[in-house]
This record gives C-alpha cells, structure tokens and sequence, in this order.
C-alpha cells in the first residue's frame, strides 16, 4: 500500500509523539509538525475515514493495526538512515533532518541493502 509523504509524515509523528508523551492530539501534531490546527484537523478526519486512526471521546489519538504499520515503517527508516548518514560523518542534526527527506523515497531495496551493510559494522 503506497500513501503520499505528507500522510506518512503524519503518521510518524503520532507514532513518535505516542512514544514521548504516552498521548496524542491534534493540537501535538500540529505542533509537532508546525501546521495549522484547522490543516491537522482535516487531516485527522480523513485518516480516521481511511482506518488509519482512531480518536476517543477525550480527543486522544491512536494508531490502528494500519496506521501503525506505516508509521512503524517509516519511522525504523528515518532512524537507520540517520545512523547511516552519522556513521559517515554527517552532523547528528543534519543527518536525522536529512533522513526525514529520504525515508519516503527510497526503495525498499535499496533501504535493504544499507540495512544490511550496517549490520556488517555493528551499526543497528
């Protein structure tokens, strides 16, 4: 299942503020990704319709089983990319902000193969 760079983004931010906060809203999201609360709110709708999301009566978000799958698949790429990008010199701050570009376009092939070499230096 393909979804656009800017659904991904979204996800992983839920998935990544649900890891820091322990809770998700919509006001963190927005904040998190410097968008407009009434943009995020849009948002939202739409991933709740798509089965990506759910929001309880309290606001709260959560990821379904779907949304989850995405958002886990992106965010282990952005951390390996940083990793790889850090191991080879790349400033930390630049290298996660880099690996936030390249996370969506890269092939799973070619996201594989760095995995894997990696792996050969002990860099997981």
């Amino acid at each position: 299942m393909k979804i656009q760079e800017s659904a991904e983004n979204y996800l992983e931010a839920i998935l990544m503020l649900s890891e820091k906060n322990g809770y998700v809203r919509s006001i963190d999201v927005a904040n998190e990704l410097s968008f407009t609360k009434a943009s995020v709110s849009v948002a939202m709708k739409s991933f709740r319709s798509e089965g990506y999301i759910e929001v309880g009566p309290d606001g709260k978000i959560t990821l379904t089983p779907k949304g989850l799958e995405i958002a886990e698949k992106i965010y282990a790429r952005h951390k390996l990319i940083a990793k790889a990008l850090i191991a080879i010199g790349v400033d930390e701050a630049a290298a996660y902000r880099d690996s936030c570009r390249i996370e969506h376009g890269i092939s799973d092939e070619s996201f594989e193969k760095i995995k894997q070499y990696l792996a050969t230096k002990g860099i997981e």
